[in-house]
Order: C-alpha cells, then structure tokens, then sequence
C-alpha cells in the first residue's frame, strides 16, 4: 500500500514514479501467500464444505478421522511435490545472482522471494503432514470395534476408488481426454461434498488429469509449479489484498454506522423506512467495500436494534440485513467481480464499470420489496412506528457525516473510471485514504489495526489460493479437450445460448446450497466461458463475457443466502446471537431472493441493463 501510494503521488505530482514498485508487487505476492498458508489452514481459513461431513462425523467418528487422513495425505503429497520442484529454483537463482529489475535504475535478487515460496511451502506439506499424524494417532488410541457403519463402507469405497484412479494413470490405463475430463469433474464434485479443502481438491484434481492426459508425471509436476508460482506474481493481483484491507478499515472507521444513520434519518417518514435505510446504508457501504461478509456484520449490530426497537419484527430485521448484505458483492468495488475478472482473463475495470447500473437497480428492487411488503404483508415486518430520534437533526450535518464516503468512493471509483489509476493503485490509494480516516477518527489501535492486517493477510491467501487451484485445474480442463468438447456437442443437440445460460445459472444456485461464491466462480467460469463465447457473441455481442460475468455474480449472490450453507445468513445470525434464529434469517430473506432472480431475468431480456455504460 504505502510504496503504490509513493509511486502514485510522484508520477502524478512530480512526473517522477518510484522505480520498481511494481516488479517489488508482482515478486512479492506469491511468497506472501505462501508464508500465510500454514497458519491459515491450521486455523481453519481454507474454504471447504463442511455440512456434509459434519454429518458424517456426528454418525461416525471414524468415518470422519479416515476422511481427515486420506485429505491431508493427498494435500501432504501434492505441496510436497511441489516443495521439491521450488527447491532447483531456489538454488539456481542463489548460485546465478538471478535479479528482476533493470541494472542501473532499480534491481534486486530474486533468490530471497524464492526462499520465502520455498518456505512457505514447506510449512504447508509439514502442516498436512500433522494433520495426517493426529488423526492417525487419534484411531490407533480408540478400541477395536466390529461392524461397520454404511457410511465407514462408503469411506472405504472413496479411499479405494482414490488408489484405483492413482493406479490407473500409473499403468498407463489409456483413458481417452475427454473421458479422462468427465472423471475430473465427478471426482472434483466427489470430494468436495467430502469435505476437502477447495484449492486443494482443484490441485489434486488438476494434477491427477494432466498426469493421465500427457502420460507424464514430469509434465504435471511442472505445471503444478508453474500454476503456483506463475498465476498470481502479476500486478493486478494486488489490487485483492489492497481492496480486502480498504474495506477492513472503513469498518473500523464506523463508516457503515454513519452510512446507516444518514440513510435512516432520510428514510424516517416512509413506509418501511428503516429496512429501505438498512438497504441504502448497505448500498452506500458497498461503494466503499467489496465484502458481503464485513457489510452483514456491521449492519447487524447497527440496523437490527434499532429496527426491532422501532418494531419490527426480528425476522424482517435480520433478513433485511442479509439480503442487503448482498449489494457489497455487487456494487464495485467487489471482491467477486475481481476475482470473475481473473479466472476469466477479462478487464476489472469494465467490469466495475458494468455492474454499476445492475448494483443500483438491486438496491432499488429491494427497496421496493420493503415497500410492498410493508402495504400488503403487515404482519412480516410487524408494527413499525415512525420516529423523529433518529440522527441527524438537518440536512446540512446528513452530508457532513457522508463527506468521508465521498472522498472514498471519489478517489477509488472516480479514480478508476477517469483512468487515473489502474485498480491496483486505487485499492491502495482507498486504503491509505481509509486508514488516515480511521486514525483521524481515533477508532484505529494497534490492536485492532493488527487484527485488520491478519484479517487481511487471511482473506487474501485463501481467495488467491483458489485462483492458484483454479488455475492448475484449467490448464488440466484445456488439455482434456472436455470444454471444446462441450460446445460441439451443446451445437449438435440444438440447445440454444438462452437455454444453456438458464441451466448454468439454476446449477450455480443449486451450488449456492452446498458451496461459498469464490469457489463457485473458480470451478464453474473455466468450464462455461467458451461454450457462452462461442454461442453468446452473435447474441450479445463483443462484451458478452462482461456481461455473463455480471449475470453469473448475481445467481452466485442468491447462494449466500439460500440454506444450508448461505455464508451471508450465518453472519448475520452469529452477530445476532439468540436474538433471531438462523431459520428466521433463511425466511426474512427470502423476498430479497425473488428480487435477485428479477434482476437476472432483467439482465437476461434486456443485456444492455449490463453493457449499455461500456
């Protein structure tokens, strides 16, 4: 943040930029997130589904610990492979002097990045590697038992058809690519609702393919390598931890709070007034933050009490809250637009631009639920009466307390859309902005100020991760032919783009159910952009990855709040404690639902709702 903001300010002001920030930024990010992976997956930070094996675990103890020591095994494996593959680099760049940069005006060793992966990853093989032994020791200390469960045998069978597909490329089994694709994305769904770790089952998966396809384990052991540290070491990727500790901060910097009050006293006379101020507020944040997660925390234990001291019903409180969450995956800048950008090597910038009028006219759709809700459904949002005590007293002090928000949304967005920065420096110009708003505010202390980088660090290496598995599990898709596969076969049976695009998005919510949005976009964008390519550019026209990029956000987003998993309802039930249950919140959200799925039918009837800004 601080050397982006160093160089931005001398080539703006003093036509003078600070050499080598940028090739610092792209050397930097790979190691970062390798020495940030131990502790994340030792506390629990890699993204996983876990509702299915909790339930296995609860039936079965045993089941539980042989499916913690087959993933950690195989997760053990596959880094430590790759440990092995980064330890030539590492020697070859200490014994040449390897250096980036240019001699004379800036450069520097590249040995030490190389040593810090290296590390990184070696701690991360150790890491599973203890999870491999506490499992282990864990059954060895229980009593024999006789008998087995149906769900120990089903274990069992996923172990062994494991080794058999293992076996199967070691002897050459002769699969044909297609048929080798297919059996990816069956075990890829396999192991995932077994409860292994996204990333990792996109490594393992994507190893194990191109080991088959290329008949090679060299070959995929260098892509394994080449996928970690060659996809994420680009400028661009900054802008992900960058955008991450912007919206961190402007939490801390009560910035939703004073959102929420500003949009409460606007909205004091209206029917419904509070929720359309929660949804405002949330609106408002969002152009400050691309995090649903930070929106439906704060707005939780800002909106709710005074919604339900106001007298609405806890139900209607806290779903508005989670279903307004929403508009902060949305509304740019977004975490998930940025990620969608680099699974589909398409622009940040254009699609920021893009989801500004479906971002508007969500909040406004949701606006409207209230509304009606509040006419014809009394009874759901309860008895809310009108006040007066609800800051601030004019409109001069309304703005006053939006003044911070501007400066923010006017340099990052502002700055993006005249095209004086890249994303990248705006994602640290806005965390500059917002850390000086914070400290000027007197909310910032050390303690918190570390609880934010950590929060930080953490976000970033388990989004980038997946970017990283994503990556290798592409590359692997590719070589299967199974894609190119896809659209001919889409072609010969007549399904038009509009049918196929309807199926894709009902299968991504139906992911929504069982998985999180970044791993949703990951897995799902690499297999469906060239068959929407192919068939949608005669339809929509040259910006259709833009605006299938839009579309697949929103029917992402309807997954945060749909059961079992609804990451957005948890939140908001976790903030809320015994308050509200997380049934409640499930049902409370629902109208926000019906309006998501009008805003995708809008997008799909009429595109230029997405690309008519560009």
């Amino acid at each position: 943040m601080f050397l982006i903001c160093a160089d931005v300010i001398g080539l703006k002001l003093f036509a003078s930029p600070l050499y080598g920030v940028i090739e610092l930024t792209e050397k930097s990010i790979v190691p970062i997130v390798f020495l940030q992976l131990a502790h994340a997956t030792r506390t629990g930070r890699l993204t996983r589904i876990d509702f299915l094996y909790s339930t296995i675990e609860r039936q079965s103890v045993f089941s539980a610990r042989v499916l913690d020591i087959l993933f950690a095994a195989m997760a053990a494996a596959v880094i430590g492979v790759l440990a092995l593959h980064l330890l030539p680099d590492f020697q070859r760049d200490l014994a040449r002097g390897t250096y980036f940069g240019t001699m004379t005006v800036f450069s520097a060793p590249i040995w030490p990045f190389t040593l810090a992966t290296l590390i990184g990853a070696v701690a991360l093989a150790v890491e599973f590697a203890r999870q491999v032994i506490a499992p282990t020791q864990e059954l060895l200390s229980r009593p024999v038992r006789t008998g087995t469960t149906l769900r120990e045998v089903l274990v069992l069978a996923l172990m062994l058809a494991t080794v058999m597909l293992v076996f199967a490329g070691v002897a050459n089994a002769g699969f044909e690519r297609v048929t080798i694709g297919i059996f990816s994305i069956a075990f890829l769904f396999l192991l995932l609702l077994s409860g292994m770790p996204v990333a990792i089952v996109l490594c393992v998966i994507g190893l194990g393919a191109i080991w088959l396809v290329r008949d090679n384990p060299a070959v995929a052991f260098r892509t394994l390598k080449v996928a970690a540290t060659g996809t994420i070491d680009k400028f661009d990727f900054g802008v992900v931890p960058l955008f991450v500790l912007m919206g961190l901060l402007t939490g801390i910097a009560d910035i939703g709070r004073d959102a929420y009050k500003v949009a409460a006293w606007w909205t004091r006379r209206l029917l419904g007034g509070l929720g359309v101020a929660t949804v405002v507020a949330n609106a408002i944040f969002a152009a400050v933050t691309g995090i649903s997660i930070a929106s439906a925390a704060i707005f939780s234990r800002v909106a709710v009490p005074q919604m339900m001291a106001h007298g609405y019903t806890a139900r209607f409180a806290a779903g508005t809250v989670a279903g307004s969450s929403i508009l902060g995956m949305l509304i740019p800048p977004s975490l998930l637009l940025i990620i969608f950008a680099f699974v589909s090597e398409s622009s940040v910038g254009r699609l920021f631009m893009a989801a500004v009028v479906p971002g508007i006219l969500l909040a406004l759709l949701f606006c409207v639920t209230i509304v009606l809700l509040a006419r014809f459904a009394p009874r759901f949002i309860g008895a809310p009466e009108t006040s007066d005590d609800l800051e601030p007293e004019t409109l001069g002090s309304s703005f006053r307390l939006l003044v911070p928000i501007a400066i923010l949304v006017g340099v990052v967005l502002g700055g993006i859309y005249m095209g004086w920065f890249t994303p990248t420096q705006a994602g640290a110009i806005g965390a500059f902005a917002a850390l000086l708003l914070a400290a000027i505010r007197r909310k910032l202390s050390w303690r918190n100020f570390r609880d934010v980088l950590t929060e930080t660090g953490q976000i970033t290496v388990a989004v980038l991760f997946l970017i990283i598995g994503a990556s290798l599990f592409s590359r692997s898709l590719v070589m299967t032919g199974l894609p190119m596969q896809m659209v001919n076969l889409v072609t010969d049976m007549g399904l038009g783009f509009w049918m196929v695009l309807l199926l894709f998005i009902g299968v991504v919510i139906v992911m929504g159910m069982f998985l999180d949005s970044t791993s949703i976009i990951v897995i799902t964008v690499p297999l469906m952009l060239p068959l929407v390519t192919s068939l949608g550019s005669g339809i929509i026209g040259p910006e259709v990855v833009i605006w299938f990029g839009i579309v697949t956000i929103v029917a992402v987003e309807i997954g945060l709040l749909t059961p079992p998993f609804g990451i957005a309802a948890f939140v908001v039930k976790a903030a809320l404690g015994e308050r509200v249950s997380l049934g409640d919140v499930y049902l409370g959200a629902l109208p926000y639902l019906a309006a998501m799925l009008v805003l995708v039918l809008l997008m799909l009837a009429f595109p230029v709702v997405v690309i008519g800004i560009l």
